[in-house]
């Protein structure tokens, strides 16, 4: 057999194989949200509804007798069920009477700046995009008007979020039909409502690594302008429309992280505590530095509202993971989040139904073990939510 028959046949082999897993991963989509195969949000309980909005649940129960705000679910065991739209409905009502605005409703207000994140890491596994949804979510369950974007190629923020790469985005549907340099077109026409209220997405695919291979021909034809501030050209279009843009990053330092980096107002460096994961991070931080220069020479302003590290997939039993936190704490400071992201079963299984930990229900995991993963889900993102707050003025 010849060697081109060879390279033909792996190629036929490894195409199968993709066909085949992308046919079962949309009859699992099917199977487990039917049917129409769209996600829809968990409804909750109400001293979920109250923690989230900051009151007790005994408020949120008078509110309900008094007629005021939406009406609960109420289940066979009389116990009241709210959606995360009626959660939002009662933000709004809350906000009318509150001691000081943005009290329930937090997003911006006259002069504050969109605040636009970027989640990245050079080392694959690191949790960066299991972070990037889980804060997008949090954050839009908290009142912020958010937009997620999946930049990787690979999608996994796209597939917990109910989109199928495959399936749906066959014509496009991407953030690189926005950013393109021929006839990019309009950024809202690739923007999709989710079923979650306040949360919007605009997926991912493939077709991201267009740019990747069109940048460097457009550098050379000299026709990609200051090409690093397409992203942020593009985000300007619906600058009113949000509160917090939360972009996942490819996991290297290509033209779509550089343009991520040069449009984002704050930034979040994931990190799992191991050895190796931190020598890779030495090189991909050395690495970013140089293109940012390479960058700020060509005229770009990187000041940045603020960077943070995130300890990631973090177990606090592990004596060399606590060795390596430390160091890093020691070296960084506060440049270091104070709370990690704990290493969870329960964030793992929830990912098998392309889901987070905020979709599915509690009753689904051993109390302890879910408890304990959404108190350390919540502590991060609601740290990130108060830097959020510190740079528009407010504490």
């Amino acid at each position: 057999m010849s060697r081109d028959s060879v390279q033909d046949d792996l190629n036929s082999v490894i195409r199968q194989h993709s066909e085949w897993l992308a046919s079962q991963l949309h009859a699992q989509r099917e199977s487990l949200f039917p049917p129409d195969a769209q996600k829809a949000m968990r409804k909750f309980t109400s001293g979920e509804a109250a923690a989230l909005l900051g009151i007790n649940d005994s408020y949120l129960r008078k509110l309900n007798l008094d007629g005021k705000g939406p009406s609960p679910e109420l289940t066979a065991g009389n116990r009241r069920l709210y959606s995360a739209q009626d959660i939002q409905e009662l933000r709004q009502l809350l906000e009318k009477t509150a001691r000081k605005p943005g009290d329930y409703l937090p997003g911006r207000r006259a002069g504050d700046h969109l605040q636009i994140i970027g989640v990245m890491n050079f080392k694959g596994g690191s949790g960066k995009t299991t972070s990037s949804a889980h804060l997008a979510q949090r954050l839009a369950l908290k009142g912020y008007r958010v937009l997620a974007i999946d930049l990787d190629p690979q999608a996994s923020m796209t597939a917990l979020h109910g989109v199928q790469p495959e399936f749906d985005l066959q014509d496009g549907g991407t953030l690189y039909d926005a950013i393109r340099y021929q006839d990019p077109t309009p950024i809202r026409q690739v923007i999709r409502k989710t079923y979650i209220p306040n949360l919007d997405l605009i997926p991912g695919n493939l077709e991201l690594m267009e740019f990747e291979h069109e940048t460097p021909r457009a550098l050379a034809q000299g026709n990609a302008g200051l090409f690093f501030f397409r992203v942020r050209e593009a985000l300007a279009q619906v600058d009113d429309d949000y509160d917090v843009v939360v972009i996942d990053c490819p996991p290297q330092l290509g033209f779509l992280t550089m343009s991520a980096l040069s449009a984002a107002t704050g930034v979040l460096v994931t990190i799992h505590p191991e050895m190796l994961d931190v020598m890779s991070m030495s090189q991909f931080l050395r690495m970013t530095a140089d293109l940012m220069d390479v960058i700020a020479e060509s005229g770009a302003d990187m000041s940045h509202d603020w960077m943070r590290y995130l300890l990631t997939r973090y177990e606090p039993t592990d004596a060399p993971q606590n060795r390596i936190v430390a160091f890093l704490r020691t070296m960084y400071g506060d440049t270091v989040l104070n709370a990690p992201m704990l290493k969870s079963t329960a964030i793992s299984d929830a990912g098998l139904t392309k889901q987070t930990l905020y979709e599915v229900d509690r009753s689904a995991f051993t109390r302890s073990t879910y408890d304990r993963a959404i108190e350390s889900l919540n502590a991060v993102n609601d740290e990130i939510a108060q830097l959020i707050q510190k740079t528009w003025g407010r504490t």
